[in-house]
């Protein structure tokens, strides 16, 4: 019942809120290691969460890991999302729009005890790609609800807007996190999109 409530009971990534305003957090995670597979939505029928029955059968969410020892991976969360931005000449101010049929990365980022990519199992699925991931800083903002595309680019185009007009130096890319299953009732979801700082 607690999934359908939106209760999280798996690992969440640890991180340190270095500012906070009413508008959004500065957070710095640690590195980590995950998963990830990046492809074409169209080969998914256009699905933009097609990579995630692939990375879920890595870790065995689904019956046996397809991994090479094989051994079952505790599930996390949030299934990070990464669109690969559209290029456009320069103008200003600097705008970023997913695009449609655009190449998709989706992440799990694998639990705490795995501290190098050569200690996680190495997928038996070649579009798994096993990799370490450095300090990151972003800007975050959550929301509940269901992140359909035009919720995550207007809280995405907010969130860019509230870190220049305080002064942060912000990337073009951003990151969706969902930390529920798709079976979560709406208003129980929780979300973020998050913008790398400097």
């Amino acid at each position: 019942m607690g999934m359908v409530f939106g209760k999280i009971t798996v690992e969440t990534p640890k991180f340190e809120v270095i500012h906070s305003s009413p508008d959004y957090e500065i957070r710095q995670y640690p590195p980590s290691v995950v998963a990830e597979v990046t492809y074409d939505p169209s080969q998914f029928n256009g699905d933009k969460d097609g990579g995630f029955t692939i990375l879920a059968n890595y870790i065995g969410a689904f019956g046996n890991p397809k991994n090479t020892k094989p051994e079952k991976i505790a599930m996390t969360s949030p299934v990070i999302t990464k669109a690969e931005p559209e290029k456009i000449d320069m103008t200003s101010p600097v705008v970023t729009k997913d695009v449609a049929g655009g190449r998709v990365t989706m992440q799990f980022i694998l639990p705490e005890k795995y501290k190098s990519a050569e200690e996680a199992p190495t997928a038996v699925d070649e579009r798994v790609v096993i990799k370490e991931e450095g300090e990151r800083k972003y800007g975050v903002v959550g929301f509940s609800g269901v992140a359909t595309e035009g919720v995550v680019a207007e809280k995405v185009e907010k969130l860019k807007r509230d870190l220049e007009r305080d002064g942060f130096k912000i990337s073009v890319e951003y990151v969706l996190g969902r930390y529920n299953p798709p079976w979560t009732l709406p208003p129980f979801r929780k979300n973020e999109v998050m913008v790398p700082v400097e």
